[in-house]
């Protein structure tokens, strides 16, 4: 039986992949991106409470109206600006359905998407299920900064879109404010639409600042903007994430997403509702930042090389020049098999399958977990 293909994309995910390897083989997962500690128990009993009090049905399409003043008034205390909850704002079931459906919203069959790499990996596919055209441009190690000269080269009449992700995912690295200023002349007097993947943007450390899309005037007024609660409040599994754009993008957006999904999971969102109500929640940043740091601490005493560590996200990379030559994946694969610690090879980031001899560790993981993982790195030799 034939099935035509959606995208080019071939198999299952390399998150899949080494997930089923490490447990195939009782390895510790740092590959993945997902916490291994509890929940906040606020968070946990305001989930059953909404249970209780009768929050079960299908909330209406565009979300819960008290969770989504709640996010417009949280992102008035962070970010000093004003988000209108009816009209710019819409509950998701997680980020990545937030990605898809914007880019349905926004793309036709023959339109260019531009795609910074190495990238999550459903960009390429979403864009490729709406018959359009995914044209990448490659971020080069160790720093991964934008060079905007080829950003430029790839615009053609044809560009519809271009997205971005900051904090980004696999790399921990940051958008300035001036690279939001440098988009912005590049998209002018375009009719490109932006795609800001901002899930991390509550985890940046080292006394940095998250410079989101909304604050810059001119950007946001072509802009989608798309968080995830999972990665902030360290509840994935809920898949709850929200999509901010301005009217006419946002209805855009909703004629996709009321025919997808329509509704989102009620309880939960009641609950995160009444956890930002309390106005008392502690800066999420602080304990990742803990984590990143006693992981390269931990690192130090193992053979990986780490270029530059991550300022915000859930990752950090590393070199394994000074212990293999193999390929990435190769690489994940083996130290998955042999030493029992699983990782995320960066090539399949790559449309290309660019091979920079990087993995990324997830160090979103209880301290006893990334200390174990250590033990075991650290008795990997060094090549000769």
């Amino acid at each position: 039986m034939y099935f035509p293909p959606k995208h080019s994309a071939t198999g299952t995910t390399i998150f899949t992949v080494m997930s089923a390897l490490a447990q195939q083989h009782d390895a510790i997962n740092l590959s993945q991106g997902f916490p291994d500690f509890h929940i906040d128990e606020q968070l946990s009993q305001l989930l059953f409470d909404a249970a209780q009090n009768g929050y079960n049905q299908y909330s209406p399409m565009a979300g819960l109206p008290m969770l989504r003043t709640a996010i417009a008034t949280n992102f008035k205390k962070r970010y000093l600006i004003d988000v209108d909850p009816d009209t710019e704002i819409t509950i998701t079931p997680g980020a990545t359905y937030a990605i898809y459906a914007a880019f349905t919203a926004v793309l036709q069959k023959g339109d260019e998407a531009i795609v910074l790499e190495p990238a999550y990996d459903s960009y390429i596919p979403n864009i490729e299920m709406n018959g359009a055209i995914a044209v990448p441009v490659a971020l080069s190690a160790p720093d991964f900064k934008v060079d905007w000269n080829k950003v430029r080269e790839a615009i053609t009449p044809k560009t519809k879109a271009i997205i971005i992700n900051t904090p980004h995912n696999p790399t921990g690295t940051i958008w300035e404010k001036d690279d939001w200023d440098q988009l912005a002349a590049i998209v002018r007097d375009t009719k490109i639409i932006v795609l800001s993947d901002e899930v991390y943007e509550q985890l940046v450390f080292e006394g940095q600042r998250h410079y989101s899309v909304l604050e810059h005037p001119e950007l946001r007024l072509r802009s989608f903007a798309l968080y995830s609660f999972g990665k902030v409040f360290n509840n994935t599994g809920w898949k709850i994430g929200y999509c901010i754009a301005p009217p006419a993008l946002t209805t855009a957006f909703r004629q996709v997403h009321q025919f997808i999904a329509f509704a989102v999971n009620t309880p939960a969102q009641y609950a995160l509702a009444q956890y930002m109500g309390n106005g008392n929640l502690a800066p999420v940043n602080i304990l990742m930042q803990q984590k990143r740091d006693l992981f390269l601490k931990l690192l130090k005493q193992t053979p990986f090389t780490i270029y530059k560590p991550a300022l915000g996200s859930y990752f950090q990379l590393a070199g394994y020049e000074q212990i293999s030559d193999m390929p990435d994946l190769e690489f994940a694969k083996w130290l998955t098999q042999e030493y029992g610690v699983a990782t995320i090879p960066i090539s399949p980031f790559y449309s290309s399958k660019k091979d920079a001899r990087l993995v990324r560790f997830c160090f979103a993981k209880k301290e006893e977990t990334l200390e174990l993982a250590a033990k075991r790195l650290q008795k990997i030799p060094r090549l000769q």
